[in-house]
């Protein structure tokens, strides 16, 4: 099973650019969106329901084309499913917290597995969290969107113990995952506290697969600002993340970066799962 993720920074932006072609032709059974900026009423049909594909869309309600995300399953039948197997218990849109979920950062996929495969279920969590920019405000704003996620984490993991979480965490976690970080240490995006709260998420036993299969590979980023041209230079950030529970990383088999796909000033990745 594969499943790809990427900041498309605006679905249709990203479709004119020849983005989402390039996911449609993937051949990903799952593909998670982040930064979509639009209501799904505002996409084309084969946008919104691409032949092959159910989709799952989390708009911002607070501001007009702004955030979002969306996750598409590969279909069997008109049924979402992937590898024909496993099929969707529920969809959980938002942590549950109004403050939070005004703008449109998170879907919940909890899927059960075959039924002569006991245990082999699992959630898939789109997240699209806060940039720290603009200010303190939103820094704390942030913050409290971290905290509350990893207590959601937490929670879903009593009963699902496979897990399984990608995006944008806006966050590069170590000096390995920027070209620059002394010359970003005092920026968002690199500060000691939002880099705490990744300590954090690995100390709780959640995996960051790219840096599981590529300990030491440094010049792997995600993200690169256009406005300096700085991806032409590869002067980038690893801010995207595929992380999954301990429990259920014997199932992957790979997790890449895909840099030399355009569309976005980030670039997807991807995992694969046995």
């Amino acid at each position: 099973m594969k499943i790809i993720s990427w900041n498309v920074n605006g679905l249709r932006a990203n479709v004119k650019k020849g983005g989402f072609d390039w996911l449609l032709n993937a051949d990903a059974d799952i593909f998670c969106l982040q930064e979509t900026k639009a209501h799904p009423d505002q996409l084309p049909e084969g946008v919104r329901q691409p032949p092959g594909y159910h989709a799952y869309f989390d708009h911002s309600k607070a501001k007009s084309g702004y955030s979002g995300i969306a996750v598409y399953i590969k279909t069997n039948d008109q049924q979402p499913t992937t590898n024909n197997q496993l099929k969707i218990l529920k969809v959980e849109y938002g942590l549950g917290m109004e403050e939070l979920d005004q703008e449109g950062r998170f879907l919940g996929l909890f899927f059960e597995g075959p039924p002569d495969q006991k245990g082999a279920g699992f959630a898939l969590l789109n997240v699209y969290f806060p940039n720290g920019g603009g200010g303190p405000e939103r820094l704390a704003f942030k913050l409290r969107y971290y905290d509350a996620f990893l207590k959601y984490l937490e929670k879903i993991r009593r009963k699902h113990p496979n897990i399984i979480f990608c995006g944008d965490i806006n966050t590069a976690h170590q000096e390995i995952d920027l070209a620059r970080p002394k010359e970003n240490e005092n920026n968002t995006g690199f500060l000691p506290i939002e880099r705490k709260w990744l300590d954090e998420v690995e100390r709780k036993n959640y995996i960051d697969t790219f840096r599981y299969f590529h300990p030491n590979e440094k010049a792997a980023y995600t993200y690169w600002d256009m406005k300096t041209f700085a991806r032409d230079r590869n002067v980038g950030w690893r801010i995207d993340y595929f992380f999954v529970t301990k429990e259920f990383l014997p199932k992957v088999n790979k997790s890449e970066i895909l840099s030399n796909i355009f569309g976005s000033d980030h670039c997807p990745i991807f995992i694969e799962v046995l």
